[in-house]
């Protein structure tokens, strides 16, 4: 099938990472569904040609599926990220990751009444660890008559200056999906995505009010680089480099807290040290320029940014499925 014949929902779609990467398949996006609003307005933004479903898919029922595919028509491609984040191996728990999997039986409701040829599910992945996940696969093979493949796949493998690493289920109706082939390309350094040019306003590292532990992880940067070189500071989360990393490398995990901060020798001595922004995390998540972030705080921002998936590896997805 030509990719510009292919027409494809978004589900869990956030400000649209998946519907991005599909897009740049070829792949034509005519709805994207979501609970928080201010995504949906992002979404809308840079998709205004697709429909925005504000709901929370838990709450439909089978009628208001068929409903919505009424209105919609049919689909070829259904992408699904059932809360990435919210249950990330960063942030643990049990009832949350049990949560994420009942939402992701909304991937099934959907299939069910839309019967896409081609499914892609986005997750962490610890999901295979997950108690009902072998039922999951089970409903969508046997009931739903679809082969698939598991793929852990790592953004930075894609181009991407981040050290993502996501499981994605690739499911098919007519055949075993193919593996998704690794690009090649030269690991993106974590430079690629920060602004080094004096855009954004620093404030000195050491000051009265800075925490010991940031300090301490700035020494410990030092004595691995040297304090003529900048490198990132990290926090949160379950950090095993020391909390600091160097530009030299992709930058780990974007989250949904403000983790990142940038330090740099002031010329005097000294350093200065600013968090990073939303336009370096929007590169950091393989997001062009052209994308449109213009809505909500900076928090908000950082938040919708690290709910997202990486557009590059889905394109990546997307064209192995086609190419099939």
């Amino acid at each position: 099938m030509k990719s510009n014949n292919v027409r494809a929902i978004d589900l869990f779609c956030g400000i649209g990472g998946n519907s991005w990467g599909a897009r740049a398949a070829g792949v034509e996006i005519v709805a994207g569904f979501d609970k928080w609003d201010l995504a949906g307005e992002v979404f809308q933004d840079n998709f205004p040609e697709a429909r925005f479903y504000n709901v929370d898919l838990a709450t439909l029922r089978r009628a208001d599926i068929q409903r919505i595919r009424d209105e919609i028509g049919p689909i070829d491609l259904l992408l699904a990220s059932p809360e990435c984040t919210s249950h990330s191996v960063a942030r643990g728990g049990r009832a949350k990751e049990q949560k994420s999997l009942r939402l992701s039986w909304n991937v099934w409701r959907f299939a069910e009444v839309f019967q896409p040829r081609w499914i892609v599910v986005e997750n962490v992945t610890s999901m295979r660890n997950w108690d009902y996940y072998p039922d999951f696969l089970r409903i969508m093979h046997e009931k739903g008559g679809y082969f698939y493949l598991e793929q852990p796949l790592v953004a930075s493998d894609f181009g991407v200056p981040q050290k993502r690493r996501r499981l994605y289920i690739l499911f098919d109706h007519e055949q075993q999906p193919e593996p998704v082939p690794i690009s090649g390309k030269q690991t993106p350094q974590a430079r690629k995505a920060v602004n080094l040019n004096g855009q954004y306003p620093f404030t000195p590292l050491v000051t009265e009010r800075r925490a010991k532990n940031t300090l301490a992880r700035a020494e410990r940067a030092f004595a691995a680089l040297g304090r003529d070189k900048p490198f990132l500071l990290v926090y949160y989360g379950s950090d095993k480099g020391g909390g600091w990393q160097s530009l030299d490398v992709p930058l780990r995990t974007i989250t949904t807290l403000d983790r990142f901060a940038l330090v740099k020798p002031d010329g005097r001595g000294g350093h200065l040290m600013r968090m990073l922004q939303p336009p370096e995390l929007q590169k950091a998540m393989g997001f062009p320029q052209e994308f449109i972030l213009e809505r909500g705080s900076r928090r908000n921002k950082i938040h919708l940014l690290g709910n997202a998936v990486c557009p590059p590896v889905m394109q990546a997805i997307v064209e192995t499925l086609l190419e099939e």
